[in-house]
Order: C-alpha cells, then structure tokens, then sequence
C-alpha cells in the first residue's frame, strides 16, 4: 500500500517537473530595452512590398498575377 502510494506520487512529481521544464522552454524570450539612438529591427520583406496583406475573403483584383507568370 505504501509503496503504491510512493510510486503514484514519483509519477505526479516526475509529471509535475516535466511540465514545468516544457513551460520553462518553451518561453517567448524577454524583449530588451534599446538605447537611444540605436536602430530597431530591421523591416520584413512585407513591409518593403508597399501592399497590404490580401483579404481571404475579398474577390481577386484580375484574373492572373503579375507576379507569378505563366509558365508555357
């Protein structure tokens, strides 16, 4: 009885250290202060496209791309 007892309780603590070692990691880092005058993070490609993010829902401009062509 008592070593069942033991045995249940290794497993909850084992469970308990193990997820609190998958929280731990899985952590967003901590954000870091910038000094003045240093220059932030550089722009995404998105930003550089000069477009906004399309709309799933909204119809399409035209019929093709102009940015993928056809290849024929």
């Amino acid at each position: 009885m008592l070593s069942t007892l033991l045995v249940i309780g290794g497993v909850l603590i084992g469970l308990f250290v193990l997820l609190a070692l998958i929280v731990s990691l899985s952590g967003r880092p901590q954000t870091t202060t910038r000094a003045p005058g240093r220059p932030g993070p550089a722009p995404s490609w998105v930003a550089d496209a000069g477009r906004p993010h399309p709309d799933a829902w909204s119809p399409l401009a035209g019929a093709g791309t102009h940015e993928m062509p056809a290849v024929r």
